[in-house]
């Protein structure tokens, strides 16, 4: 199979040098990458290093001659599954806003079609700075995608923001990128609705009942069908989480809301994947006040039973549509699911104990287990990106099997 293409571009920041690393990383990683250097860049690595990296040609001047291969710079453009720059500098993010086009990166950049991810890395002032968040700001209207830096030991000795990321997380960016263009559309024509996150259960005004979920998985699932080609609607209890693009996306805070708005957008679905983690009880009576303490006196909470959401979504199934649940718990958690398959009236449980290492809340992994009548099929250790498209598979499937 063809390896896919990554044009990787460094830029005149100090940490040009971590550009080399990246190289080898997504080499070893079965991609075939090449280099443009900005003339700044190679002041900081040298082209030689670049090319013992990437093992191609290191791209430096627009008109040099061809190294002993074809490619011109539409070429490798065209050619390109992502355009990676790692480092970029505050004025490369400004001549790419402004579609300045005087050097070998700049022009390739401009001339691509493929999704472009930008690896920051400047002085803290020069983040800051009101032009280039604008730049950056304008950047991402259009889709360009941003790594953002993070605090560090600058090249000052000063200690801010626009150190360049970590150099997992960027080839980690690049290889979902990828992941993300060549995936198939296979879920094109069908609306998929997916829940996510915790539900939050007032007591007084400024205290609410809630739990761990941090809404990895829900946002993954729906990253996921968006990429397959599905219309998404994502519903959301409050995360941290950056919504994903092209999805449609309603925020509840309590499960009452959450099952008001879950079942007018489920009527109409194909796809209903419940990956949120709706509160099972609320506070019999909200104070309209801050409760405060009573000189060491017990305070005792009335709680009563939420609406079940699932089970709620079950009873309206309709005929040809596939619902898909979650089931995390800390004890028997096949058991468990299996006994809520039939009580929800769902195709199939996502089913897992969040007390395994790599399992629980806010990670990026999950180990779970596909329960449905036939069976129980237990998966390893997977990214929650990966597991996402192991449960569209599944649903896509029961969906092709009821016609």
């Amino acid at each position: 199979m063809k390896k896919p293409c990554v044009v990787l571009g460094v830029t005149g920041s100090i940490a040009a040098y971590r550009a080399a690393d990246i190289a080898r990383r997504l080499v070893k990683a079965g991609c075939e990458v090449h280099c443009i250097l900005t003339k700044s860049a190679q002041e900081l690595i040298t082209e030689r290093t670049m090319e013992t990296m990437s093992g191609q040609p290191c791209i430096t001047d627009m008109f040099a001659p061809p190294k002993q291969w074809e490619v011109e710079h539409i070429e490798l453009a065209q050619r390109a599954d992502v355009f990676l720059v790692a480092p970029a500098t505050a004025n490369f993010v400004g001549k790419m806003a402004a579609g300045i086009a005087d050097d070998m990166l700049t022009t390739t950049v401009l001339a691509t079609k493929a999704p472009v991810l930008v690896a920051l890395a400047m002085n803290t002032n020069m983040y800051e700075n009101p032009v280039t968040q604008r730049n950056i700001a304008y950047l991402r209207s259009i889709g360009v995608r941003f790594l953002e830096p993070i605090e560090g030991t600058l090249a000052t000795g000063a200690v801010g923001k626009g150190h360049i990321p970590e150099t997992d997380d960027i080839v980690k960016a690049a290889l979902q990128a990828i992941a993300e263009k060549n995936a198939p559309r296979d879920l094109e024509g069908l609306r998929v609705v997916v829940t996510a996150g915790p539900t939050r259960e007032p007591i007084d005004p400024v205290r609410y009942l809630t739990n761990r979920s941090s809404g990895k998985m829900g946002y993954a699932i729906a990253r996921a069908a968006e990429r397959r080609g599905a219309d998404v609607t994502l519903i959301s209890g409050p995360t941290t989480l950056e919504a994903p693009a092209g999805v449609h996306i309603q925020n509840i805070l309590t499960t009452q809301e959450l099952l008001d708005i879950l079942l007018p957008a489920a009527s109409q679905a194909d796809i209903v994947i419940q990956a949120a983690a709706p509160a099972d009880y609320r506070a019999e009576t909200v104070a309209a006040q801050k409760i405060k303490k009573q000189d060491g006196e017990a305070l005792s909470l009335r709680l009563v039973e939420n609406p079940d959401v699932a089970r709620a979504v079950g009873e309206q199934k309709r005929e040809g549509q596939v619902l898909v649940g979650f089931a995390a718990e800390t004890e028997d958690a096949l058991a468990n699911a299996q006994r809520k398959l039939k009580k929800k009236n769902l195709d199939f449980i996502v089913a897992n104990d969040v007390t395994r290492p790599g399992a629980g809340f806010d990670v990026d992994t999950n180990i779970a287990a596909f329960v449905d009548e036939a069976g129980v099929k237990e998966l390893p250790l997977m990214p929650k990106d990966e597991l996402a498209d192991r449960i569209l598979d599944k649903a896509l499937a029961l969906l092709k099997a009821k016609g």
